[in-house]
């Protein structure tokens, strides 16, 4: 976690200072009034500029830690506030080092966190507003977070979180074990093994965890869908497809097959095609890695469909789609066995979960 830490007073400057040397990957702004009593490796700023240097670099931080007023860093930070997706995690402390106030990004962006470390380091009283901590209540962000999920939908968050925290009853489905393992018996929750189980519960919400897609018709306002990044998209193109080709396929097939683009979790093709301009650029729309595998590799994996010729005599493989998906997947079962189009071929593997708590 990259972190900026803020002074504008001599008593910041040597909270931050401590803050820096306790915290990894800290940096420390200080007003240049104080520039003789910081290090070297410090930036320092005008105090006048102080609004426009947290501008410059808002996008370059996980979290920042301000020692100053909070009215003062809630008039700065507002206008840059975007999403609580995407937000970094902001942390105020008082210039004596007293409080540790979680401002914003409490558990997506890990302010609340953030906030206890600061509070250990420095001898203050951590501060934490939201309500589901503030009652010793898990979060369904902060499960989606710890997890490594994606929230389907960030404003069903608001009303599962609420559901919990007014003891109503919450209906789960998810099948990698995860959030029973997670909630550890906390609210009123029960877990079912099918949607339409779940749905016929008479709940008063419902928490799915599936790389399935469901259609919008089918979801009710109070139904939060947390998206495991569990499949790996095995594809072969020819060379110079353009990353629309790529995508347009790719879409209609997960379409087809009712699985949500939102659960992958990386692309995976033959090594031949790792400067594929179209694939790269597709990996980066789905914001994944692309992995890419040598010729004895892939042709040493038992792929159900037929030896491919084009593959044979084009990069000297057996196969690419289903080879790649499989290595990738960590020999995980394939949900769509090779497809092909004019110029792509495709596979999806499902990626094994490992026992909840390993």
């Amino acid at each position: 976690m990259r972190i900026a830490v803020i002074v504008i007073t001599r008593n910041g400057t040597q909270l931050g200072q401590r803050l820096r040397y306790s915290l990894p990957g800290t940096e420390l702004y200080i007003s240049r009034r104080y520039a003789g009593q910081a290090g070297t490796a410090s930036h320092f700023f005008d105090p006048a500029d102080l609004k426009t240097m947290i501008g410059s670099i808002w996008k370059e931080y996980d979290g920042f830690v301000c020692i100053m007023a909070v009215g003062i860093v809630v008039r700065m930070i507002a206008p840059l506030l975007e999403s609580k997706e995407t937000d970094p995690a902001v942390v105020v402390m008082d210039d004596a080092g007293k409080f540790a106030i979680s401002l914003v990004s409490g558990h997506l962006g890990g302010a609340n966190e953030l906030a206890e470390r600061c509070a250990f380091i420095c001898g203050a009283r951590p501060v934490i507003t939201t309500a589901t901590d503030a009652n010793g209540l898990p979060s369904f962000d902060l499960l989606a977070k710890e997890q490594g999920w994606v929230i389907d939908d960030i404003s069903r968050i608001k009303v599962l979180n609420q559901l919990l925290l007014d003891d109503n009853r919450i209906a789960v489905v998810d099948h990698t074990g995860r959030t029973r393992f997670w909630l550890c018996g906390r609210g009123k929750v029960s877990f079912h093994e099918t949607f339409a189980e779940a749905m016929e519960s008479n709940a008063h919400g419902f928490l799915f965890v599936t790389n399935r897609h469901l259609p919008p018709q089918t979801r009710p306002d109070n139904l939060l869908i947390l998206r495991p990044r569990n499949l790996v998209l095995g594809i072969g193109c020819n060379r110079g497809t353009p990353v629309e080709d790529i995508d347009d396929f790719v879409s209609a097939q997960l379409k087809r097959i009712f699985l949500s683009r939102k659960s992958v979790r990386l692309i995976a093709s033959a090594s031949v095609k790792s400067d594929e301009a179209g694939l790269i650029a597709f990996a980066g729309r789905l914001g994944v890695p692309l992995t890419c595998f040598g010729a004895d590799e892939l042709n040493g994996v038992t792929a159900p469909s037929p030896p491919s010729p084009h593959a044979l005599a084009a990069v000297g493989v057996a196969g690419v789609a289903e080879p790649s998906a499989i290595l990738a997947s960590g020999g995980g079962r394939l949900l769509l066995k090779k497809v092909k189009s004019d110029n792509v071929t495709l596979a999806v593997a499902e990626m094994k979960e490992e026992e909840p708590g390993v």
